[in-house]
């Protein structure tokens, strides 16, 4: 009995592994399971600040982390996106998707007073089957804001209103960055702390009313923060996604 105990514990313990390590370089990266966890300070120099980011725990399909950050200057400019990718949710047609289940459970531990920044997924479509965010390979950025903070809006203009998808009323943007096109639904009645949904309704809305093709393969999928300015600790307590 005693040798049983000690292995049903064991496993339970590594269902959940306690890692708290933490990274503070501009393009650091750090294994996170299933997902790869990154501070991507890409818009750094348009600010004055910091910001580190730590990796809590891993579960089979799961991960929690958080990010503090301050930054000063340009209010107006994104200073970087601290963010999980995932490892496995990619290279599948949106037309060959059945459902793409997620859940994020995030709060502001601590934050300033006025502080502009957002909570957000980033998914990267394009026409060949892998490729990085923000390349020659991208076609499609689409956001789902989950909280914007400060006044702060998405790239180019509002197209759509009051769109009811995943439980919640959405604003549909639109606008080019480089060479792809960004399509950003902002949550029209504040934050969502809690969100589990299919995010594979959001796809076959594109592609339905928007001029997505249904050939388009998901390239990547990224959850994270954009910070402009302000001084915060966003913390993720649970996040997963899957294509299926």
């Amino acid at each position: 009995m005693f040798r049983l105990s000690t292995i049903f514990w064991s496993a339970l313990i590594m269902s959940a592994v306690v890692v708290a390590q933490t990274i503070s370089g501009p393009f650091d990266c750090l294994p996170a399971g299933q997902y790869t966890l990154c501070q991507n300070l890409w818009g750094r120099n348009s600010g004055v600040g910091s910001q580190s980011s730590t990796l809590i725990s891993t579960s089979s399909s799961e991960v929690s982390w958080s990010t503090s950050y301050t930054w000063a200057n340009n209010p107006n400019n994104v200073k970087s996106y601290a963010n999980v990718i995932s490892n496995k949710a990619k290279g599948v047609q949106l037309q060959n998707i059945n459902s793409a289940p997620t859940t994020w459970v995030w709060s502001y531990q601590t934050q300033s007073s006025g502080i502009r920044a957002n909570v957000a997924y980033d998914i990267w479509t394009g026409v060949p089957s892998t490729g990085n965010p923000a390349s020659s390979a991208s076609s499609y950025e689409i956001m789902i804001w989950l909280s914007g903070l400060g006044g702060i809006q998405p790239v180019g203009s509002q197209i759509a209103s009051g769109i009811s998808l995943a439980g919640h009323t959405w604003n549909l943007w639109r606008g080019p960055n480089g060479n792809w096109q960004v399509l950003s639904f902002v949550n029209a009645q504040g934050e969502i702390p809690s969100f589990s949904a299919d995010l594979n309704v959001f796809f076959k809305y594109l592609v339905a009313n928007h001029g997505v093709a249904p050939t388009q393969y998901v390239q990547a999928i990224q959850a994270g923060t954009e910070p402009f300015t302000g001084t915060a600790n966003l913390v993720t307590s649970r996040y997963s996604v899957a294509l299926q």
